[in-house]
């Protein structure tokens, strides 16, 4: 049987250790900014910068971009914008368009991972006016 003050230095002893894990093998990555913004009207974007709370494994994350709505189509099916070439750039996963986005609702889902290659994904709609 261990007596109080082993257990006492055994339980800080694992506290430490737990301590010292960088902090990118805890935590998974998480959108903190995105350009063009989620629900935001935009005019012609060229690229588009997401940017998570970490570095980004780079085969391990992108996006899709699907057109949702275009004015004057009433009955608009969803369009897959092809083309598209997402890079890494530390904690960026960075888009850049082939041509503008013509105007139109889009939905852009995201899949990131970070250091503990966990998969994270999210969605968010914007507008090109």
């Amino acid at each position: 049987m261990r007596s109080n003050g082993s257990i006492a230095a055994l339980t800080a002893a694992i506290a430490a250790a737990l301590a010292v894990i960088p902090a990118s093998t805890q935590a998974r990555p998480a959108l903190v900014a995105a350009t063009p913004a989620a629900n935001g009207t935009v005019a012609k974007p060229v690229s588009i910068v997401l940017t998570f709370s970490e570095d980004l494994e780079a085969p391990l994350s992108g996006i899709d971009l699907v057109m949702t709505a275009m004015p004057g189509m009433a009955h608009h099916e969803p369009m897959p914008i092809k083309g598209i070439a997402p890079r890494t750039e530390g904690r960026k996963l960075v888009v850049a368009l082939p041509r503008p986005l013509p105007t139109g609702t889009y939905l852009l889902t995201w899949h990131a991972a970070g250091a503990d290659r966990e998969d994270v994904r999210g969605s968010y709609t914007f507008t090109v006016r």
